[in-house]
C-alpha cells in the first residue's frame, strides 16, 4: 500500500500541465531520434544537457528520461522498415526487415509498438514496487559474476544466428576481436590499430551497426539490379487475435529478461534484446519459424529494449550507479539540479523520485498514442522509389555517424564495414552474431581480468562464489547439451546417407 500512495504522490507532480508538456516533448523528440540512423539518445542528451539549467528539475529530469525511453520505440521502425539498426534495435533487423519483405511491415511495427508498451508497463511495476531494494542486487555482483553473465551471452550466439553454428561462432569471434582494438584499458598499450590514430579509441558500435547491417543492405539491393522499395502493398496494422496471442507470452517474457538485465551495471537495452530473443529461441512455441519473419522475433526483443530503458534508472536512483552512457549524463544532469542520486534520493527528494516513475506511466501512454496511429504515416515515406530514398538513407547514416564523434574517419569507417557487410551476404554469414561478440568481447576482458586482479590471478574465484559458480555451470550444462544434440544429429543424417533414396518400382 505504500507503494501506491507514493505512485499517487508522483502523480501530483508528474501531472502538473508543465510536466505533461515536458514529457510529451521528450517522448516526442526521442521517437523522433530513434528514426534517424546513428542519432541515439546519448548525443540528443549530450546536446540538450545545458537546457537542463533554465527548465525546472522535475520538468527536465522528466523530458531527458522521456528521450531516452522515447528513442527505444523509435529506433525499430528504421530497423524493421530499412534494415538500418541503433545499438539497441539490431535484433529486430533479423525478424523485422523479414516481415517487411513478406509485405507485413505494419503488422511488424504494430508488435514492435504494442511490445514496447508492454515491456514499459512491466517494468514500471517493477519500479514502483521494488526499485528501494531491487537497486542493491547489483551490489552482489562483483567482476567474476558479470564475466559469467558475459558467458552466458555469448552462449546466446546458437540462436541468434540464422546460419550454421559454425558460422555462427566464426562471425563472434570477428566481433570479439574488432572489439580488442584500440587502447587497452589496463595498461594503456595499443592494439591492433596498425599505427592509425583514428582507431587508438577503437571502433565505435554505430559504425559496425550501420555499416554492417544499413550500408551493407543498400548495396545488396542495389547490385540485385531489382527496382524495389521499401515497402509496398496494402497497409495492415491489427494483428488477428490468433496473432494477438502470440505476441503476449514473448512480450511478456522479453519483459522479464530486459527488467533484470536493465537493473545490472553493463546490461540494458542491447544485451537484453539478444538475450529475450534466445530466449524466445528457446521455449517459443513457434521457435522454428523465428529468424524467418516470425511476430515472436519482433514482439520478445522490443519489449525487453523497452523495460531495460526503464529499469536501468533503478541503480542510478536507488545507488547512485550509472550503469551506461545515457545514465550517465542522467546522473550529471541530477548533479547539475544539485541532487546526488543514491540511497537519500528517495527520502531527501521524493517528489523527484516519485514524480519521475509517475511520468513513465504517462510517457507509455504518449509513446502508444503517438506511435501506433503514425505507423501508416511512416510507411507512407518509404513508399517512396529507392532509387530517390537510398541517397537519403546514406546520408542520414553519414551525419548519423559523424555526430557521435565529429569525427569525419568514423564516416570512412562506416563505410568500411558497409563492404564487409555486404562479403558477409555474399557469403550467406549472418552479421548478428558478429555484434553479439564486439558488444561482449570487450566487457567480458574487462571483468576478467578486473576478477584476477582481485583474487591474485586466482581462477578459483570464478568457482568459488555462488553466483559465477551457478552461471559457469549452466553454462557448461549448455555446452554438454549442444555437443550431444550436435553428434545425434550428425548420426542421424549418416543414418538416412547410408539407407539412400529408395529405389523406384518396375
Amino acid at each position: 500500500m505504500d507503494a501506491l500512495h507514493n505512485l499517487a504522490f508522483g502523480f501530483e507532480h508528474a501531472l502538473t500541465w508543465q510536466n505533461l508538456l515536458f514529457c510529451a516533448i521528450g517522448c516526442t523528440v526521442g521517437t523522433l531520434v530513434g528514426l534517424l540512423p546513428g542519432l541515439g539518445p546519448l548525443a540528443t542528451i549530450s546536446i540538450l544537457l545545458p537546457l537542463t539549467y533554465s527548465i525546472p528539475t522535475t520538468g527536465a529530469l522528466i523530458m531527458l528520461a522521456g528521450i531516452y525511453y522515447g528513442a527505444q520505440y523509435g529506433d525499430s521502425v528504421s530497423a524493421i522498415t530499412m534494415k538500418i539498426p541503433h545499438a539497441s534495435s539490431i535484433v529486430a533487423c533479423i525478424d523485422g526487415y523479414q516481415m517487411t519483405l513478406k509485405g507485413k511491415t505494419g503488422l511488424a511495427l504494430f508488435t514492435a509498438g504494442v511490445s514496447s508498451f508492454i515491456g514499459g508497463t512491466v517494468a514500471i511495476v517493477v519500479l514502483t514496487f521494488l526499485a528501494p531494494s531491487l537497486g542493491e542486487v547489483a551490489f552482489l555482483f562483483g567482476p567474476a559474476d558479470y564475466c559469467a553473465l558475459m558467458l552466458v551471452g555469448f552462449v546466446c550466439v546458437s540462436f541468434v544466428t540464422t546460419g550454421s553454428m559454425l558460422n555462427g561462432l566464426a562471425m563472434c569471434l570477428i566481433g570479439v576481436l574488432l572489439g580488442q582494438i584500440g587502447t587497452d584499458v589496463n595498461s594503456g598499450a595499443l592494439r591492433f590499430t596498425m599505427d592509425l590514430p583514428f582507431l587508438d579509441d577503437g571502433v565505435g558500435l554505430v559504425s559496425v551497426a550501420l555499416g554492417c547491417f544499413g550500408i551493407a543492405e543498400i548495396a545488396k539491393n542495389l547490385d540485385s539490379g531489382e527496382e524495389r522499395t521499401p515497402f509496398t502493398g496494402k497497409i495492415t496494422l491489427m494483428p488477428t487475435w490468433p496473432e494477438f496471442k502470440r505476441i503476449l507470452p514473448s512480450a511478456l517474457r522479453g519483459s522479464a529478461v530486459g527488467s533484470f538485465l536493465g537493473i545490472l551495471p553493463g546490461g540494458g537495452p542491447v544485451i537484453a534484446q539478444f538475450a529475450a530473443y534466445a530466449l524466445d529461441k528457446k521455449v517459443s512455441k513457434y521457435k522454428h519459424e523465428i529468424g524467418t519473419g516470425c511476430i515472436e522475433g519482433v514482439a520478445g526483443q522490443a519489449a525487453a529494449d523497452e523495460a531495460a530503458a526503464r529499469t536501468s534508472f533503478i541503480p542510478l536512483m536507488s545507488i547512485g550507479i550509472p550503469e551506461n552512457a545515457v545514465m550517465a549524463l542522467m546522473m550529471a544532469a541530477f548533479i547539475i539540479k544539485g541532487i546526488q542520486p543514491g540511497p537519500n534520493m528517495i527520502a531527501g527528494h521524493p517528489e523527484l523520485f516519485w514524480g519521475l516513475v509517475a511520468s513513465m506511466w504517462v510517457g507509455n501512454c504518449f509513446l502508444i498514442t503517438l506511435n501506433v496511429p503514425l505507423v501508416r504515416y511512416w510507411l507512407s515515406v518509404f513508399k517512396i522509389p529507392y532509387a530517390v530514398l537510398f541517397p537519403s538513407i546514406l546520408f542520414f547514416c553519414c551525419i548519423g555517424t559523424f555526430s557521435v564523434n565529429n569525427n569525419l574517419d568514423d564516416v570512412f569507417i562506416t563505410a568500411a564495414f558497409g563492404l564487409g557487410g555486404y562479403l558477409f551476404m555474399r557469403l550467406a554469414l549472418d552479421p548478428a552474431p558478429l555484434m553479439l561478440g564486439f558488444i561482449l568481447g570487450p566487457m567480458l576482458e574487462e571483468n576478467f581480468r578486473r576478477a584476477l586482479l582481485i583474487s591474485r590471478g586466482s581462477f578459483r574465484a570464478f568457482v568459488e562464489r555462488p553466483i559465477s559458480g551457478t552461471l559457469l555451470g549452466l553454462v557448461g550444462l549448455f555446452m554438454v547439451w549442444q555437443v550431444v544434440a550436435f553428434v545425434r544429429q550428425s548420426r542421424r543424417g549418416a543414418a538416412a546417407q547410408a539407407v539412400g533414396p529408395t529405389a523406384p518400382a518396375h
